[in-house]
């Protein structure tokens, strides 16, 4: 099956998810990420801004922030296809940019090296238990993390109905480390495996 396919079929299913679901969810996945050793160890986070049915991500920026992370955000640069990290210290410097996903606003955009970023919440539509993910179609992200060093713990969050056997991959796809879902944390070095918190 193509990607464009497998895209709107997931994205299709997300949309279906009850609001107490989507809620129930995003929390477990959250509270799974925030117990993990990746996180509590990490100095510089970078993740995505959630927008729509994604996995909220609002309340792990939140969270970050106050637990004196330096929370870094994604800008997409449209002209380029390439993505830039600004600092956050507060959730109300966002507001609604590209495709409508909260961005720092302009006065607030404090660029930071991607050097520096030490953990990585990586979004998809569609991912396989080895860690490789479909996206939204732009390949930002492909590009952004070919240039991040390999040992920079990539975890991808996602709901379990976004999980299947295996996604088309091409040879510049960069898979996931973890994948945090509702039901279980998957080791994508050993995908047979379920890790728990305590393990991540």
């Amino acid at each position: 099956m193509d990607k464009t396919l497998l895209r709107r079929q997931i994205l299709d299913k997300r949309s279906k998810l009850g609001k107490n679901e989507h809620e129930i969810y995003s929390n477990s996945i959250l509270n799974s990420l925030l117990n993990s050793a990746y996180y509590k160890n990490s100095k510089t986070i970078m993740t995505f801004v959630s927008f729509s049915d994604e996995v909220d991500t609002h309340e792990l920026i939140k969270a970050g922030i106050r637990d004196d992370k330096n929370l870094v955000v994604p800008i997409t640069i449209k002209e380029t296809k390439e993505l830039k990290l600004s600092l956050v210290t507060n959730f109300n410097e966002l507001e609604p940019g590209y495709y409508n996903i909260l961005t720092p606003k302009k006065e607030f955009i404090r660029y930071k090296d991607p050097e520096l970023v030490d953990l990585i919440i990586v979004p998809g539509v569609v991912f396989d238990r080895e860690g490789y993910r479909i996206g939204y179609g732009g390949g930002y992200y492909d590009r952004f993390l070919s240039k991040i060093d390999k040992n920079v713990p990539r975890i991808a969050i996602a709901f379990d109905l976004q999980i299947i056997d295996k996604v088309p991959r091409e040879y510049y796809d960069i898979p996931v480390d973890y994948i945090i879902t509702e039901k279980e944390i998957i080791d994508c070095n050993n995908s047979q495996f379920t890790v728990h918190d305590s393990q991540l």
